[in-house]
């Protein structure tokens, strides 16, 4: 049975998460304004439904790999010092997975978006 306290005690911890997380790390903070501009843009362009869930999607892998990457940077610390070498080696390994994240992303955006913005022109 769901207690829904306890259900809304896990959201808050997540909110609050997710506030922290944004506070502290730049690089959500960037990709979050990306995401407002890729929801401007789908909005301006009035783009199919199919392409809004896709958008939605790598607007939210890159999101998602960006915090997963945060709290890895952060066990990692905990765990390692910083001159540990398998430290560099997992934060530059959750940062590689983030740029690919985010270049799969610019790809699905670009496929999607050319079309409307050669249209233009």
């Amino acid at each position: 049975m769901i207690r829904i306290k306890r259900l809304f005690k896990s959201f808050n911890y997540a909110v609050r998460g997710l506030i922290k997380t944004f506070r502290e790390e730049q690089n959500l903070r960037v990709q979050a304004a990306a995401a407002l501009a890729v929801a401007f843009l789908a909005y301006y362009f009035e783009v199919s439904r199919l392409e809004w869930a896709l958008l939605v999607f790598a607007v939210s892998l890159v999101i998602l790999a960006e915090i997963i990457n945060s709290a890895v940077e952060r066990v990692t610390d905990v765990l390692k010092p910083r001159i540990n070498s398998y430290a560099k080696e997992i934060k530059d390994i959750m940062a590689a997975a983030v740029m690919l994240a985010s270049l799969a992303a610019a790809v699905i955006g670009l496929i999607i978006f050319w079309p409307y913005i050669f249209q233009l022109f």
